[in-house]
């Protein structure tokens, strides 16, 4: 049997798999149907300390906050590495520093980039 290649059983296998897995999805879908409540529409209600909402309380974010959300995770980010780096740079000495700068320029690089393409910008 060996140097056959792949038998009809492999394919068989892979079937019965395959057709598992989307009766699984199937059953999981349906009980979801039969048992999730039923969505009533969302009413206009204040939910911002009692003022009126402007806009639906499930409206999506407009695009341009996207760019700055990208900026704060850099400098989150920053912040996360800086942290240890804190804790060794006496140990390691000037190499530590030298190090550290050179991330922070990558980091500079980067606002200078989004500043440039109007990250910044807010209308």
């Amino acid at each position: 049997m060996e140097g056959r290649g792949v038998g009809l059983s492999s394919y068989l296998t892979v079937a019965v798999v395959i057709g598992v897995a989307l009766a699984g999805i199937g059953l999981l879908f349906l009980v979801s149907r039969t048992l999730a409540p039923h969505a009533r529409p969302v009413e206009v209600l204040p939910f911002q300390s009692g003022w009126m909402p402007k806009e639906h309380a499930l409206s999506r974010y407009h695009a341009r906050w996207y760019p700055m959300a990208l900026v704060f995770l850099a400098f989150d980010v920053e912040m996360l590495f800086m942290y240890p780096w804190a804790a060794v740079v006496a140990r390691l000495g000037a190499e530590a520093i030298i190090e550290m700068f050179v991330f922070l320029g990558v980091l500079v690089l980067g606002v200078i980039w989004a500043w440039r393409e109007g990250a910044f910008r807010w209308v």
